[in-house]
């Protein structure tokens, strides 16, 4: 259960450990995001999205904080990468879900998935590279 398991990380202060290594290991942000979405892009493809973001988000929010990065601006990046992994084979539920819509053989989805897959990845770059994007409503909102 993903409860347990977020217990036992806070009981055993997993966060704050694994925080420090990667500060003693001089890993800055963009290197920090660079390896948060590749570890959700694999995490993605295997697994539907509240499991990714049950498991990752106790591990990746602390560090994101110490290293300055943005709690909207990170869920943002998280959010843009578990749609990356609905459509993403071998486990992309969206692709199975137009399938059965469509009555489109898998493979035909795939294909016809791919550019839009591309524009995605394009767009989760610049979200994650550039946090104005994701920042900016919040900011007219909140200042």
């Amino acid at each position: 259960n993903a409860m347990i398991f977020s217990h036992f990380l806070t009981d055993e202060m997993i966060p704050q450990h694994i925080t420090q290594m990667i500060l003693d290991a001089n890993v800055g942000p963009i290197m920090f995001l660079v390896i948060v979405n590749v570890l959700l892009l694999l995490m993605g493809q295997f697994m539907e999205p509240s499991s990714v973001v049950m498991i990752t988000v106790p591990l990746l929010l602390p560090i994101a904080t110490t290293l300055g990065i943005d709690p909207i601006h990170f869920g943002v990046i998280m959010v843009v990468n578990m749609e990356i992994g609905m459509i993403t084979p071998p486990v992309g539920l969206n692709l199975f879900v137009a399938s059965g819509i469509t009555g489109l053989d898998l493979k035909e989805v795939i294909m016809a998935s791919l550019p839009w897959s591309l524009t995605i990845f394009v767009g989760l770059l610049l979200v994650t590279y550039i946090p104005a994007i994701s920042l900016w409503l919040p900011t007219l909102m909140f200042g």
